[in-house]
């Protein structure tokens, strides 16, 4: 499938899928979305501490590279595990524009994001490990291990199939004690099925051109 590049409000770039009719990220800023919804609604709530997070889409590696250019002045230790069904190519991926945006230095780490083999952990840095999990989100049978879940699947309106109870179950039974999942998605039908599936959660401000998010916490 040829993907199309885009560029975002905020001069960050993202593709569109023809397929779905749908970018992989808010076409109103892709960097400050994932900096709203994922890193300060999500990662800043674990300062000073080592913390394991599942990402549900890894699609173009923004929320990863973000989120390890951020770890270091929060003092944390971090393995990141992220899942993808349809991986890009680097070829694709390689049009993104992040580390220009966010600091030169990290262009071969997000390389390095991208080529590096599936399923197998690797070490990007002393204090961040990195595993990509080729397989359908419908496959996840996780025992309680992540404090943090980045939801990132593409919207409820073109695969609703993500977005539902059993889904959800499956992200509630990945997280340990008092683990957060943050997502963009504010419809109500999200929300009904993150409470069903035992879930408390929260309503919160959204990125850019967008009302509100969803904040979701293991009790």
């Amino acid at each position: 499938m040829t993907h199309t590049l885009i560029q975002t409000s905020d001069g960050s770039t993202s593709l569109y899928n023809p397929q779905l009719n749908e970018t992989y990220h808010s076409v109103h800023g892709a960097l400050q979305e994932t900096m709203h919804v994922f890193i300060k609604n999500g990662l800043y709530l674990f300062p000073k501490q080592p913390i394991s997070i599942l990402e549900i889409g890894f699609g173009t590696g923004l929320n990863a590279l973000v989120t390890f250019a951020q770890h270091t002045s929060l003092g944390q230790t971090i393995h990141y595990e992220t899942v993808e069904a349809y991986p890009l190519t680097w070829q694709e991926a390689s049009q993104m524009n992040y580390p220009q945006l966010i600091d030169n230095s990290l262009s071969s780490t997000f390389q390095q994001m991208h080529s590096c083999s599936w399923n197998e952990t690797i070490q990007l840095s002393p204090t961040f490990s990195f595993k990509k999990r080729l397989q359908h989100f419908q496959q996840i049978n996780d025992t309680p291990t992540f404090n943090l879940i980045y939801f990132d699947a593409f919207g409820a309106q073109v695969q609703p199939e993500l977005w539902n109870e059993d889904i959800f179950k499956k992200m509630y039974n990945a997280l340990k004690n008092n683990g957060i999942l943050v997502t963009y998605a504010a419809k109500g039908s999200v929300r009904r099925a993150l409470v069903a599936a035992g879930f408390t959660v929260e309503r919160l401000p959204g990125p850019p051109m967008k009302r509100e998010m969803l904040r979701a916490q293991k009790n």
